[in-house]
């Protein structure tokens, strides 16, 4: 018999999308499921909606808690999770009916501890799933994949497009009350597997809602990212001192992005805290002459720029809307 796999999915204020979700999980090509339905407080009609689909598989599992946000969300899915595999499906989302068919093969014909597939992005005006279909699998070393998820080159920082071994997501809780919350989790687990597969296919449909956290226009909340990289940053040097060099070209390249977009898009005290806040992280990771070399194609010169006078660099950038 297959493994089980435990499905974790946060709900809050999504019941125009809760039931196309729930319906894409139950319907998959891999039955042996736990599915965790984790009601996080929701004041509208996800609660009963959860209730009654329970009703209607055994597979389903339903928690109903007080508020706590998304990471306080999967952290209760985590801890009730019994299968050997673990997910984590949005619950505006969906994916294809072999996403854990072939996510779970991958795992186990290629002895992998996580498994990734391909995200596509949907708006309202557009809801056909991909017709790419092409399957390819490639496998990667955990720290081969680790330095591709830390340049987003292959592996993304979402935690919901994979499948994980239990025993190497659990260990690592989802840190509460933080925006991008991925970043502060997905690099740390990545750090415990020694295979990581990628799929091929496109399975994972990534609801894009105006109303959503990530909607929203940039706010002091979104320097919740630096924190997480400042994190990663000091995570790698200790335990992958050969990846510290990547990790802080991102690093810094994230910070001139947050400075641009905070000098575009905010305005008054939230503004000056923001400055103040990223170029502190800035001057974290700012690179020397020889670490510059290595920044590769027209990157080089703006990193030189940003090295030497930091906020025109963003200035620059931003007036002249480059990277957005």
């Amino acid at each position: 018999m297959k493994d089980k796999i435990s499905v974790v999915v946060p709900i809050y204020k999504v019941q125009d999308y809760l039931e196309r979700c729930i319906k894409s999980i139950i319907n998959q090509t891999y039955d042996n499921l736990e599915i965790i339905l984790v009601d996080d407080g929701s004041p509208d009609e996800c609660p009963k909606i959860c209730d009654e689909y329970a009703l209607k598989d055994e597979r389903i599992k339903v928690i109903h808690k007080e508020n706590g946000g998304l990471s306080d969300a999967r952290n209760f899915g985590i801890a009730a999770a019994t299968g050997k595999y673990i997910s984590f499906i949005d619950s505006d989302d969906w994916i294809s009916k072999d996403f854990f068919s072939l996510l779970y093969s991958a795992i186990i014909e290629n002895d992998c501890q996580i498994a990734e597939c391909g995200v596509q992005k949907v708006y309202d005006d557009n809801i056909a799933e991909s017709t790419d279909r092409a399957h390819m699998c490639d496998v990667y070393d955990g720290e081969a994949a680790l330095s591709m998820l830390i340049c987003e080159n292959q592996f993304c920082q979402h935690v919901w497009n994979k499948l994980y071994l239990y025993d190497t997501a659990a260990e690592t809780p989802f840190p509460k009350g933080k925006f991008h919350e991925d970043e502060f989790w997905t690099y740390r687990v990545f750090a415990q597997a020694k295979k990581v597969a990628r799929v091929s296919e496109t399975m994972y449909y990534y609801f894009q809602r105006p109303d959503s956290i990530m909607g929203k226009t940039f706010s002091l909340k979104r320097l919740d990212a630096l924190e997480a990289k400042s994190e990663r940053q000091k995570f790698i040097e200790n335990k992958f001192p050969q990846l510290a060099l990547t990790a802080r070209k991102d690093f810094f390249g994230s910070c001139i992005f947050s400075c641009q977009s905070a000098l575009k898009f905010m305005h008054g005290d939230d503004r000056k805290k923001a400055k103040k806040i990223i170029e502190k992280y800035a001057n974290e990771c700012k690179l020397n002459k020889d670490e510059l070399t290595h920044v590769d194609g027209n990157n080089r010169f703006w990193y030189s720029f940003a090295n030497k006078c930091f906020m025109l660099c963003c200035k620059v950038r931003s007036v002249s809307g480059i990277g957005f």
